[in-house]
């Protein structure tokens, strides 16, 4: 059960593995040279102080190296397949619903990589502050956090079960 709690692992599906593999080797391979031409075709256009095609295509280059990057590290932390789960703890793989203190609305989301994108419910990060406060936790445990305004904030975890997918 420990490995669900590694920080440093990221859980993804067969599908989300093979997707965020295919962008980065398009983004290392055809999207440089791509990328390379543009800044090539701005560059014979003359001054580069005053060539905005030749910036802004060098600021794409900035953010698609960095994208690169991002997905050589998630890849490399990244298991293949669902995170151990025990149902009423909560941890990656799991559909939460948690009611914050002094509220009787009950919230309900996946706890999970955002990179797994196309699920219908909300997801949260368990690196978030709220996600890395509740993991680990069971049902009818309370978990403080602080916010990014920096208050703190309490919730009731009232369900941690296994996300089944649409």
């Amino acid at each position: 059960m420990a490995e669900s709690h590694d920080e440093n692992v990221t859980w993804l599906t067969q599908e989300a593995y093979d997707r965020l593999k295919a962008e980065l080797e398009y983004l290392s391979g055809p999207g440089r040279v791509d990328i390379a031409r543009k800044i090539e075709a701005a560059r014979e256009e003359g001054d580069l102080r005053e060539n905005g095609g030749y910036h802004a295509a060098k600021e794409e280059q900035g953010k698609m190296e960095g994208r690169i990057l991002q997905l050589r590290h998630l890849l490399d932390s990244a298991r293949v397949g669902e995170a151990p789960r025990t149902e009423g703890v909560v941890g990656p793989g799991m559909t939460v619903t948690i009611r914050f203190d002094g509220d009787e609305d009950e919230v309900t989301f996946l706890l999970a990589s955002r990179e797994e994108s196309g699920a219908p419910i909300d997801v949260y990060s368990p690196r978030s502050p709220l996600g890395s406060a509740i993991n680990g936790k069971k049902i009818g445990e309370k978990a403080t956090y602080t916010m990014p305004n920096g208050r703190q904030n309490t919730v009731e975890i009232l369900e941690a079960v296994p996300y089944v997918g649409n």
